[in-house]
C-alpha cells in the first residue's frame, strides 16, 4: 500500500488530491500514520510507534488503522500493490 505519488500531504495533516481537487484534514495521529505509510513503514512499525506514543491497545489500533485505510482507499488517496 502506498500513498499515491500525486497526493500532497503536509506535516500538519492537510491532504490534497489533485485528481479530484479535494482537500482533507486529519488529526495528528492520522498524519503520523500517513507519514509512516509514505516512508514505507509496515503496519507493525507504524503500530509500534503509535501504541508506544499514545494510550491505545495494539488490537484497537489495528481495527482503527483498517478503518482509516478503507477511508483513504474510498477517497482514492492510496494505491495497493507493489
Amino acid at each position: 500500500m502506498n500513498i499515491k505519488k500525486n497526493v500532497a500531504v503536509s506535516g500538519a495533516g492537510m491532504i490534497f488530491n489533485p485528481d479530484t481537487g479535494e482537500t482533507y484534514t486529519v488529526n495528528p495521529i492520522g498524519a503520523e500514520i500517513i507519514n509512516g505509510v509514505k516512508e514505507g513503514n509496515s503496519l507493525n512499525e507504524i503500530s509500534e510507534v503509535i501504541t508506544s506514543r499514545y494510550a491505545v491497545e495494539p488490537s484497537t489500533f489495528q481495527n482503527d488503522f483498517e478503518d482509516f485505510v478503507n477511508l483513504m482507499r474510498n477517497f482514492s488517496l492510496i494505491e495497493d500493490g507493489e
